[in-house]
This record gives C-alpha cells, sequence and structure tokens, in this order.
C-alpha cells in the first residue's frame, strides 16, 4: 500500500539475486541491504544456480535451478520469476550500503530517459583498493566521476524492464565472463545509452577472477562469441585482432594462462556462439562520438 490517496506511487524492482550457495553469509548480508533499501517495492527472488536455497529471510522467493546454468542464464531465468517495471541484478558477494540507493538509481533513469542502464561504483567495505576493472572505461579516471560506458561490471546493474526485454537479456551462452560487454553494447543498440554512476555505490571484496578455474579458455572464448554475435561482419576481425594484440603484449609480461586462453580463442570460432543481432550503423556511429567505437 502507498498510504493516503494521491500518493505518488511507489517504484517497483524485480530484483535477482543469483547464488551457488556457497557464501550463506555474504549472500544473507546482500540481501538484507535489499530489503532495507527504501521508497520502493520489491520482488524478491533468490536463484540458486544448481541448487535449491533454503533459510531465505521473509520477502525473498527462492528459485531453485537443478544445475549450474552459468551467470547470465541465472540471471535470465530470475529475471522471468520478478515484476517490477525496473529490474536489478546482484552477485550474492555483494551489498548495497545507501537504503535509498535503488530509489536515487531510479531517479536517474527517470531523469535522463536516454540512459538505460545504471551500473554504480565499486568499493571494497574493507577498504582495500579497487581493481581499475571495476571503472568499465579506458581512461579511469576518477572512480567518483560518472561517465557514458560500453561495458559493465555485473554485480550490481540496474535497468528499466522494457530496457531489458529489448536487448534479449543476458547472453545466456556465455555461462561466464563478458556478458557485460554484450548487454551495454544492446543498451546502446536501443538508442539508450550504458551510465556509470560515480555518486553510487555498491560493495564487493576485492578478488582475482583467475579465481575461476576456466577463467583464461571463457575470457578468450566468449570475446570471439562477443564479436561474432553483436558486431558487423566486418568489424569483426578488427576487434578480435585489437584485443589478441593486447592478451599478447600482457602475456610477454606474465604467460601464465596463455595455452588456456588460445585454447579458448580456437573454441571461440569453431564453436557455435547462439544468436546473432549485429548492432547497426547508428549505434556504431553513437558508440564512436560517445568515445569507443566496438573495435577496442
Amino acid at each position: 500500500m502507498n498510504g493516503a490517496t494521491g500518493a505518488v506511487p511507489r517504484p517497483t524492482v524485480g530484483v535477482v539475486v543469483l547464488t551457488q550457495g556457497t557464501r550463506p553469509a555474504e549472500l544473507e548480508h546482500g540481501i538484507r541491504s535489499l530489503l532495507a533499501q527504501e521508497g520502493v517495492t520489491l520482488d524478491l527472488v533468490c536463484v540458486g544456480n544448481g541448487w535449491e536455497p533454503v533459510g531465505l529471510l521473509p520477502g525473498v522467493r527462492p528459485l531453485g535451478l537443478p544445475e549450474n546454468l552459468g551467470i547470465p542464464a541465472g540471471r535470465n531465468r530470475g529475471a522471468a520469476a520478478v515484476a517490477g517495471e525496473y529490474l536489478f541484478f546482484l552477485d550474492d558477494d555483494a551489498s548495497i550500503p545507501d537504503p535509498h540507493f535503488l530509489l536515487k538509481a531510479i531517479g536517474k533513469l527517470q531523469a535522463e530517459p536516454s540512459i538505460g542502464l545504471v551500473q554504480p561504483r565499486v568499493v571494497d567495505p574493507a577498504g582495500l583498493t579497487a581493481p581499475r576493472r571495476w571503472i568499465p572505461r579506458i581512461r579511469k579516471g576518477d572512480p567518483a566521476h560518472s561517465s557514458n560506458v560500453f561495458s559493465v561490471w555485473e554485480g550490481a546493474v540496474l535497468l528499466p524492464r522494457e530496457v531489458f526485454d529489448a536487448t534479449g537479456g543476458w547472453g545466456d551462452p556465455y555461462f561466464y565472463a563478458h556478458e557485460g560487454i554484450e548487454l551495454a553494447w544492446r543498451v546502446w543498440d536501443t538508442g539508450r545509452r550504458a551510465w556509470y554512476a560515480g555518486d553510487l555505490e555498491a560493495h564487493h571484496p576485492v578478488i582475482q577472477p583467475t579465481r575461476h578455474a576456466d577463467y583464461y579458455r571463457l575470457n578468450a572464448r566468449n570475446r570471439v562469441w562477443l564479436a561474432r554475435r553483436n558486431l558487423p561482419v566486418a568489424l569483426i576481425p578488427l576487434y578480435v585482432g585489437s584485443w589478441t594484440a593486447i592478451q599478447l603484449l600482457r602475456f610477454a609480461r606474465r604467460p601464465a594462462g596463455m595455452r588456456a586462453w588460445f585454447a579458448g580463442w580456437r573454441e571461440g570460432w569453431a564453436s557455435d556462439p547462439g544468436e546473432r543481432r549485429p548492432m547497426t550503423a547508428r549505434t556504431i556511429w553513437r558508440m564512436s562520438r560517445a568515445g569507443r567505437p566496438p573495435v577496442v
């Protein structure tokens, strides 16, 4: 209920928390930070990727998946199970310290209809220095500076439902890695912008991505898939070639993982990447004018 007749309706948010059940304390902390959000009405589902969530706090619905479908597919199953004008995705080791976070983020979308996605600044709650990759732009600069972006850190993301549906959602086939680049590209392809909100904050511990056993293979395979799924044919070799050159420079300094990376690179060309939705020439022009043509 919204109180007295004539009161402004609360924004409705479908919230998806994805977990494999391996971080129960962090999961509960993140969910509590969501339940503490003020000024919004939540429909909150906890997706168990390969398990059935139990012992959840009141107000949270479980959605158990019989097998681990991967991160993007798990988020998509959760999105299909919740209602709301907006969708918010939160990883099970992330949390939102400000109880007005969702209301403020939605306010940005309402004030600037050209924005179709909001990613907050990410801070380690223990005070460790945040990795540069959490700022999804080439010129990193001040983490508190807001800007257009062309990829996103996926652990805390807000979109209008209509925009999410127009993008086709997270890319199911990726399993892990680079699904945030595709989502940002497809937001741009809807005619809107992806926005990094440096004045909004999410908490997440500093953890190296190489903790995932398949990090190097999936990183390379999905980079090729990203191009094959989203770019015009002429840009595919330019994009993959530029990232191959970048990776070779990285391996020159630190060769660990090189064999797995190139195995994934070959797999990216040999395997089926799923649905192909090449972005329009207008989108490429808009992205280029905004500072990031989709070739790097």
